[in-house]
């Protein structure tokens, strides 16, 4: 079982939702495997379920399997860790303080496990506590190095900058980029990306020398009535994607 994302050039790998099995089978066509299926712990009742479920998205798509907390929310950590032990996904989605409870259950190194940091209006420094207690608490605020270094020791792979809500937090997210580029750690921006800035967001990272991007665009190319991610936006982005790596 392949436990690295196919990233396009070895460098960027989209990252989108998958509403079902057919759809998650479309969305991996139309990327030509350069993608992750976002499957949300958080829409299952218990394990067993989610196992269930997530094993058929893996068969269907070279294990393309993004397990998802369910919009951040940090009280799904536990049972990401959980599943991933079990799965063994090419990509995890973590809070900060779940990275090294992931790491260490996954037993390898291959397996992409994000930690999430949120912006804090200050450029260079995030925000790390986005735990199920931290988060209800005061900001852990330190500078993005520091982020990186802690999930370093963590096991972690990437930084997940949620949310950014497009390029409002622009500066802001060129420092993490910056960071990233000079901590070898890849970057996984998210939060209002669509089919308008994703270049703009994706070329910041490049041109920042950011080795591993994995851009999650969520909501906006997402059908409002069936609830799918839309195959021929996703079409559009490896589009998109090309022009940038190529």
């Amino acid at each position: 079982m392949i436990r690295t994302p196919n990233y396009l050039k070895d460098q960027i790998c989209l990252n989108v939702l998958a509403n079902s099995l057919q759809n998650a089978k479309e969305c991996y066509e139309a990327a030509e495997g350069h993608i992750l299926l976002g499957v949300l712990s958080k829409n299952y009742p218990n394990d067993e379920a989610a196992i269930k479920e997530m094993k058929q998205y893996q068969e269907a798509t070279n294990n393309a399997l993004s397990i998802g907390l369910g919009a951040g929310d940090p009280n799904q950590s536990q049972m990401v860790t959980r599943l991933a032990k079990v799965l063994q996904p090419q990509h995890v989605n973590q809070v900060f303080t779940g990275v090294g409870a992931t790491r260490a259950v996954l037993g390898q190194s291959e397996t992409v496990v994000n930690g999430l940091v949120s912006p804090t209006g200050k450029e260079g420094y995030v925000n790390i506590a986005t735990g199920p207690l931290s988060s209800q608490g005061t900001a852990g605020v330190v500078t993005i190095e520091t982020a990186i270094r802690l999930l370093q020791d963590m096991g972690g792979t990437s930084i997940k900058y949620f949310p950014m809500k497009g390029l409002e937090h622009q500066k802001e997210y060129e420092a993490v980029a910056q960071a990233c580029a000079l901590y070898d750690f890849a970057l996984e921006p998210t939060g209002g990306i669509d089919l308008e800035n994703f270049e703009e967001i994706v070329q910041i990272a490049v041109d920042a020398g950011v080795k591993k991007i994995i851009p999650h665009i969520y909501s906006s190319i997402i059908d409002p009535t069936t609830g799918n991610t839309r195959p021929e936006d996703v079409r559009r982005l490896l589009e998109i994607t090309k022009k940038i790596v190529e």
